[in-house]
């Protein structure tokens, strides 16, 4: 009955309006109050649109920059300007938080003698006199901040080799750094992980000079999960015939150990981004792999 008798009122106010009772260029009562509305919704809208991109404009300082294939290069953010750099053959490195960079924590294990002398995974020899670390999936060239986070002592070194092949541990550190960082004695210490970035220019503006920081892509590159390393070629064999029914890439690589032994590892899948290679990792513990882990190709 309602909808009916509003039916009829908008039907006379119309007619009155086409017979001339309202001035030329009104518009009947009806539609001018549709009209307001949609006017009042789209300057609400407006109003919406403006204060979120403000928003979204100051909590996303970061202005990013031509660089290498690889790497990018943005302005130092400003809750990063008090951080201080460290210093690596006169080149500035400073530590950037989760959002801008890459932050893990785990354990570490060192390696020495057995390995000085051989080529790393970058084609440098080892030098376990030196600091330098394997890491098993950021990119070769990237220097880090390893903290002991028993004693607060830590290490710049560089990553120029893979490792290790050992599910929950992080980082294998030279024995030059190990010493640095008190992992000698104890071999195996739990330590925080922070990537650095380069210092590669300055920007100036009127807030002063800041620096820009060239920042290795660990998101993004060639990554695989192994999900484990046999002496028996056989074993190995049985492992990717029984993983070749469920994914589409399963690989053997054949390596040899400081032991001069030869493994047999099985790998599965190939992922374009750590977020992918992520996945996978978490449906092979799911199947009773638990010793699965990502390695950066």
């Amino acid at each position: 009955m309602a909808n009916r008798t509003s039916k009829i009122r908008y039907r006379l106010q119309t007619l009155l309006w086409n017979r001339g009772r309202r001035k030329r260029g009104d518009v009947p009562p009806s539609l001018e109050v549709k009209a307001n509305r949609n006017h009042v919704a789209m300057g609400l809208l407006l109003s919406l649109s403006i204060i979120m991109l403000l928003l979204f404009a100051c909590a996303t300082e970061r202005t990013y920059v031509r660089s290498a294939p690889g790497t990018k290069v943005i302005v130092l953010p400003e809750k990063e300007r008090g951080t201080r750099p460290y210093v690596v053959n006169g080149e500035r490195y400073y530590p950037l938080s989760q959002a801008d960079g890459f932050v893990q924590y785990g354990k570490a294990s060192w390696y020495g003698k057995e390995f000085h002398g051989r080529h790393t995974s970058s084609g440098e020899r080892f030098d376990m006199y030196r600091k330098s670390a394997a890491h098993k999936i950021l990119p070769l060239g990237t220097h880090v901040l390893v903290i002991n986070l028993s004693n607060k002592k830590s290490s710049v070194v560089r990553v120029n080799d893979r490792g290790p092949f050992v599910k929950g541990r992080i980082i294998d550190l030279s024995y030059a750094a190990a010493k640095e960082i008190g992992l000698v004695g104890p071999g195996v210490v739990n330590v925080k992980i922070v990537a650095l970035g380069k210092e590669v220019g300055r920007l100036q503006s009127d807030g002063g000079s800041r620096p820009l920081v060239e920042l290795q892509d660990v998101e993004r590159g060639e990554f695989t999960i192994q999900v484990g390393a046999f002496q028996d070629r056989d074993n190995a064999l049985t492992v990717a015939d029984r993983l070749k029914v469920i994914f589409d890439y399963v690989h053997i690589a054949v390596d040899v150990d400081h032991d001069k032994k030869t493994l047999y590892k099985v790998q599965v899948s190939r992922s374009k981004t750590l977020t992918q290679a992520g996945k996978i990792e978490k449906k092979l513990e799911e199947m009773g792999f638990a010793a699965a882990f990502i390695v950066r190709i």
